[in-house]
């Protein structure tokens, strides 16, 4: 019998009609959304250690919040508690993606709102963390409790994860930009997930862990403080780049910091499953992974630029210039948003390319946002298939990516992406300058906002300043823009299309 014509757990109608007759389960989507909530609940427990040990002020607001997250999240999982066995369809699966994210923000805000934050900056905060965009409204990070930083680092640390988990389960199921060119075990043909994808997940949440524990042990080895060390490995791995000073990564001026983030930026911007396949006996899964390689590549060769360029521009030493535009093009790159300067100094080419970079993106199935590499390389290939069947028009050649024919739904889909990426990026800067924003600093928040990188460009929002003074409803704006960035626009989009409840 299908799951969807049973009646909801404990006599609750958890289901929605839609115009065509079409009834809906929400109890699955409410119990998962119950599960994180229950979860939300066991990372507040370290903010509140943390303030406990400190005797910070802020350890009130961490356990107000704490009670009032375990309260609903225990009330979701009895009022939609599943019976059987767990599946989602895709209206389902949809659902659950986008509210996810809008409830969990919701939550996670409660501790800033603690703390004296209004409900827009608080909101902001939290949507900029669990997106790991990294645009913050906070300052004064250097004399700010332990629980607040530490909760800011965990925010982007949970968001991180459950974007990979999203990317690597959820959306080549839903075919979202071209993510169905990634169909793993987790997804299959009757338009249900299976089992497997808890499995996956498992796999994602161990490597995820002890990538963040080796980053932290390597941060300490370079001089870093343990709590320094922890906050910046969950704001690394996740590409996050919330930091506990207001200089970011600048504060600890220490080459060796710098070399260790830099591997482990590049470290949570691959696919996680290519992790996966190394540990199950695929040695060779890192030099065959398409993205990976071109990842690597693509940020060495451009940093070689910008340093050659640096040189004699700035009269700095080729050493210092490569280690300095290397470490800031990974960060744009893995739209991570760390900076130990402030780049918009070196000149406009240097901004021009670094502007260029926010459009890049890392590799799909990572933690990293913006428009992803493999989505560049459809495009090359199917601009190339387009030239070589216009000077021989009797000529057949099918796109292919990594020695596979690309599905024939995968072009449309990743143009689709792509066009609508940029429609948005600029219907965004002209909402923006509604509120009194220069031209700079309105598209380079839009940009910075869809690619989920954190800092801008000028002196407002650039990377030696912060969102703090943009007016409330650009704040909301944002807060928009970095959610439809990060759950890869449609799957929220979806959700205001009368057309998705006919279905």
């Amino acid at each position: 019998m299908d799951e969807r014509a049973q009646p909801a757990p404990l006599g609750f109608a958890w289901q929605v009609k839609g115009a065509d007759g079409v009834i809906t389960r929400l109890s699955p989507i409410i119990f998962v959304i119950g599960v994180l909530l229950c979860g939300l609940s066991v990372l507040l427990i370290l903010p509140i250690i943390a303030d406990l040990v400190t005797g910070s002020p802020t350890l009130g607001p961490f356990v107000i919040s704490l009670v009032i997250t375990t309260f609903f999240g225990v009330a979701f999982l009895l009022a939609a508690r599943q019976s059987r066995d767990f599946a989602l369809d895709v209206r389902q699966a949809f659902i659950l993606t986008a509210a996810s994210w809008l409830v969990l923000s919701s939550f996670s805000a409660l501790p800033f709102l603690g703390i004296g934050v209004d409900f827009t900056d608080a909101y902001f905060e939290t949507v900029s963390g669990l997106t790991t965009t990294g645009s913050t409204v906070l300052t004064g990070l250097d004399t700010m409790s332990p629980g607040i930083l530490l909760w800011r680092s965990e925010l982007q640390w949970a968001g991180g994860v459950g974007i990979v988990v999203m990317a690597i389960v959820l959306l080549p199921f839903l075919r979202v930009g071209g993510m169905q060119l990634f169909r793993t075990e987790s997804s299959d043909n009757s338009e249900r997930i299976v089992p497997n994808a808890f499995s996956l997940m498992s796999w994602i949440i161990g490597i995820y862990a002890g990538l963040t524990i080796l980053c932290a042990l390597g941060y300490i080895a370079t001089g870093m403080s343990t709590f320094d060390a922890i906050c910046h490995a969950m704001t690394t791995l996740s590409t996050g780049g919330y930091s506990t000073h207001d200089a970011s990564f600048g504060f600890f001026e220490a080459p060796a910091a710098e070399w260790i983030a830099i591997v482990f930026m590049l470290a949570g911007a691959v696919p996680f499953v290519m992790y996966i396949r190394f540990l199950q006996g695929d040695r060779a899964a890192p030099v065959r992974d398409p993205q990976a390689k071109s990842l690597v590549l693509f940020v060495v060769v451009v940093a070689l630029i910008t340093a050659l360029w640096l040189v004699p521009h700035l009269h700095d030493n080729f050493g210092h210039a490569f280690r300095s535009s290397l470490f800031h093009i990974v960060s744009i790159v893995t739209t991570t948003g760390y900076a130990t300067t402030d780049y918009t100094l070196w000149g406009p080419f240097v901004v021009g390319i670094f502007f260029m970079l926010m459009f890049v993106g890392g590799c799909a199935g990572s933690t990293a946002g913006s428009i992803k590499i493999y989505r560049h390389q459809v495009i090359f290939v199917v601009i190339r298939t387009q030239l070589l069947r216009l000077s021989g028009p009797h000529r057949v050649a099918r796109p292919q990516y990594n020695g596979a024919p690309i599905p024939a739904d995968v072009p449309s889909s990743v143009l689709a992406f792509i066009a609508l990426f940029f429609v948005l990026v600029g219907l965004f800067t002209v909402a923006l300058t509604a509120y009194g924003l220069d031209l700079v600093t309105a598209l380079s928040a839009s940009a910075t906002a869809m690619a989920n990188v954190g800092p801008g460009f000028g002196d407002v929002i650039g990377p030696a300043g912060n969102f703090q003074s943009l007016p409330a409803g650009a704040k909301w704006l944002l807060s928009f823009e970095m959610l439809l960035g990060r759950l890869e626009i449609f799957t929220l989009l979806l959700m205001l299309d009368p057309q998705f409840w006919r279905r």
